[in-house]
């Protein structure tokens, strides 16, 4: 049995769906999470990564096992601490391989590598994955685009080779599912760097209507970030996003070596949700 935290999220639930359509046996978790959230026939238990006995249910008879450790988690107090009581509550149910969604900034160095090495040193056989910045990262724009047409963002014209959550879906499900993965480490990037501006305009193209951009400050993004975001890791994701370095802005192979395709661009994507921005 399969594992998958974060499910309802825009990697977890499209790797539930992705393991389920493969035959295998999931268990669906989430903090909030119902037979709504996951296909039929899929088991799916509320359960809080902060809180690590809450997934005694989920992770006793498991196999294999995904974590995400989102920046709200953190917000809530998880750590490496309680990251390790999780993984020893899933090597006690029978756990035996885990796959953690972490960040390419783990590997640049502009995050820190506390979680990543909890895995490694956790006694069960890893993979992490590293991924860029998002494509749905956009979504933030979408009740700005449909009131008013208008799309806001920093650094407009630096450019990241954001990623395809379904993609990043697609390699987890590939390295939960097969052989060969354990003790890798794969950069998850899209095809091509893309800028907020270039963002913008293929959402425009995809909606078949003009969309204004506008450039804030790292101020006034840093405000509207701190929000939902823990104070270091909005810092440390504006400081990628203003100033990236060499490493962040390079197109990684790892997707293309695991999936034996190329990563969707950006363009695909908007044109696959462009209904979130109606």
């Amino acid at each position: 049995m399969i594992v998958v935290t974060g499910a309802t999220g825009n990697v977890g639930r499209t790797l539930v769906r992705l393991l389920d359509a493969a035959g295998e046996q999931v268990t669906a978790v989430s903090r909030k999470i119902s037979a709504a959230d996951t296909p039929a026939g899929v088991r799916h238990l509320a359960a809080d990564l902060v809180e690590p006995d809450s997934l005694k249910p989920a992770l006793d008879g498991a196999t294999t096992l995904f974590l995400l450790t989102s920046g709200d988690w953190v917000s809530a107090g998880g750590d490496e601490t309680v990251l390790g009581n999780v993984l020893d509550i899933a090597r006690a149910g029978g756990v035996g391989r885990v796959v953690l969604l972490s960040s390419q900034g783990v590997g640049t160095g502009t995050h820190t590598p506390e979680l990543e090495d909890a895995v490694k040193q956790s006694g069960l056989e890893w993979t992490v994955l590293q991924p860029g910045g998002f494509d749905s990262n956009t979504f933030a724009w979408a009740g700005m685009i449909r009131a008013q047409r208008v799309a806001a963002a920093p650094f407009a014209d630096v450019e990241l080779p954001t990623i395809d959550p379904d993609d990043i879906a697609e390699v987890a499900a590939v390295t939960l599912r097969e052989a060969g993965h354990g003790g890798s480490t794969y950069v998850l990037t899209g095809p091509a760097p893309i800028s907020p501006r270039r963002q913008v305009a293929a959402i425009a193209d995809a909606l078949g209507e003009p969309v204004r951009f506008v450039e804030q400050t790292r101020d006034e993004a840093h405000a509207q970030m701190v929000r939902f975001m823990p104070e270091r890791v909005v810092e440390a994701t504006l400081d990628i996003l203003g100033t990236p370095s060499a490493a962040e802005q390079r197109v990684s192979p790892d997707v293309e070596r695991v999936l034996g395709r190329p990563p969707r661009t950006f363009a695909e994507w908007a044109a696959r949700n462009v209904a979130v921005f109606k």
